[in-house]
């Protein structure tokens, strides 16, 4: 594997496309069922709008795109998320190329990205938004390390871009570029580069990005701040307690995305890591500036917004840097060695073969564990059954994301409708022939209650028109790789129009 990283320059970007294309094929083989975030994402992509909810819109607009090509699909949402990640991790590698001297050192810092779980595992499992922002995050540290070097025109633009782009991928995001832009102020021959005439072309290019959805969200800031400061908050605790939790969870946070990493870089650099930290040069101290800003920035967040729960993904923005600080510090040092990137290969092979492994066997493994996951639920078998009954609903009704997302992919050219998104409203042809199929369950499988207020609302497709009592069943469908016997349970009701 060493032989092979230093036989070309662009060795480990070639590694890395192999490796997304390993985990495109194992999210193939997997059942046709969706996680969380992938749920949403198909259900979301039956319209195109400036925001949808606590998230900005970014990867949905780009998941939009993709599916009025290829239809909802897997495939879809498989080959986005692994062309994102690829292109995150050759930004990355620019990033790393652009200030790193030395060839291992910048083989190294690229494909220590998979050192961290957020990233290398719980992006690949499901996540969306975040691998949206680990991609705006990574091109803006090439963007930015580039203007700093050697600016031109294309690099402010470069930036802007990455800007605009990481601030309709995740708000938190813009603590980046501001941590950035404060840490450069205090570079005497940096600080030019904030007063540019070129970073007009910067400012510009983010804004152009932006806009759409910053226009929305002047309208819309309850809906996209409600859900996410109920996450962060902690609910009739004392001030006191709030702010000790708050920061229990900031530092927790921190050593949950940093540990795994320090660790690898441990045991690749042996004692040439803590020496290493002593040392720097104007790279570390611009990067230790901006993570104290960042870290800071969030400590205001918990002493005076009432944050008490930080989660690790949310560091994303900035501590993916982790690793190319810590090449930079082993290179300041003059530490680095040939011995190194041998130490390295056969701990980030292991983990390019264990990621897809894991990834696949909890699936496959689930009748033999007895833990189930979301992609062992049998959604397919449930659209087939409805198929052969011979009836087309006009319409899909729920009030859950993730199953109307799980609908939506078994179920093509059906408008699918969650309660969660009740402002999507199609026109809908109700009739004798074509009725509305409620649909709900239990998260866990067991047989769930009648839903009324659901089966109630199914009138709203109606346009007025009464419905007709319900025509109530419950289907029990084996799982995906699971234990004979193990049944999972979906309940469902079509609803006519009164009278017909």
């Amino acid at each position: 594997m060493t032989r092979f990283l230093r036989a070309s320059p662009n060795a480990a970007f070639m590694l890395l496309a192999a490796y997304f294309v390993v985990n495109f094929l194992v999210r193939m083989a997997l059942p046709d069922s969706l996680e969380r975030d992938e749920a949403q994402q198909i259900l979301l992509s039956q319209w195109l709008a400036a925001g949808y909810d606590t998230q900005p819109p970014f990867y949905n607009w780009l998941q939009y795109g993709l599916i009025q090509i290829t239809g909802p699909s897997v495939f879809a949402i498989s080959f986005l998320k692994n062309l994102m990640l690829f292109a995150a991790y050759l930004a990355y590698g620019l990033a790393a190329k652009s200030v790193l001297k030395d060839r291992d050192l910048a083989i190294i810092a690229t494909l220590s990205l998979l050192t961290i779980p957020q990233i290398a595992f719980e992006a690949q499992r499901d996540l969306t938004h975040t691998v949206a922002v680990v991609f705006a995050a990574a091109l803006f540290l090439y963007g930015f390390f580039r203007t700093l070097a050697a600016p031109t025109i294309a690099s402010y633009l470069l930036t802007g871009i990455a800007i605009g782009i990481g601030m309709i991928a995740k708000y938190n995001f813009v603590l980046l570029p501001a941590a950035a832009l404060l840490a450069v102020l205090f570079d005497r021959e940096w600080r030019q580069r904030v007063f540019d005439w070129r970073l007009m072309l910067t400012i510009g290019a983010s804004l152009l990005i932006v806009a759409p959805h910053a226009l929305w969200l002047v309208d819309h800031l309850g809906l996209a701040s409600e859900r996410t400061m109920e996450k962060l908050a902690e609910e009739d605790a004392a001030l006191a307690s709030q702010i000790a939790e708050g920061l229990l969870s900031l530092v927790t946070a921190i050593a949950g995305f940093s540990a795994v990493t320090v660790i690898v870089f441990a045991v690749v650099f042996r004692g040439s890591l803590w020496q290493a930290l002593s040392k720097g040069n104007r790279w570390t101290a611009l990067i230790e500036r901006m993570m104290v800003l960042f870290v800071l920035a969030l400590v205001l967040l918990i002493l005076f917004a009432g944050a008490a729960h930080i989660k690790d993904r949310w560091l994303t923005p900035l501590l993916l840097v982790l690793p190319l600080y810590l090449c930079l510090k082993v290179e300041a040092a003059g530490l680095a060695d040939g011995l190194q990137l041998k130490r390295f290969a056969p701990i980030v092979t292991a983990i390019m073969i264990a990621v897809p492994a894991i990834l696949f066997g909890r699936v496959a493994a689930a009748g033999l564990t007895g833990d189930y996951q979301k992609l062992n639920v049998p959604y397919d078998a449930f659209a087939r059954s409805i198929a052969d009954d011979g009836i087309r609903p006009a319409a899909i009704l729920t009030d859950d994301t993730h199953l109307a997302g799980n609908l939506r992919l078994h179920f093509p050219g059906i408008p699918v409708v969650s309660e969660d998104y009740a402002g999507f409203a199609p026109d809908v042809a109700w009739s004798a022939t074509s009725p509305v199929l409620v649909v709900w369950r239990k998260e866990d499988g067991a047989a769930a209650d009648a839903a009324p207020d659901l089966l109630a609302d199914a009138a709203r497709f109606g346009k007025g028109r009464p419905a007709a009592a319900p025509d109530l069943h419950r289907m029990e469908l084996p799982y995906h790789y699971g234990r004979d016997g193990k049944r999972y349970s979906i309940s469902y009701a079509w609803v006519y129009p009164a009278g017909e």
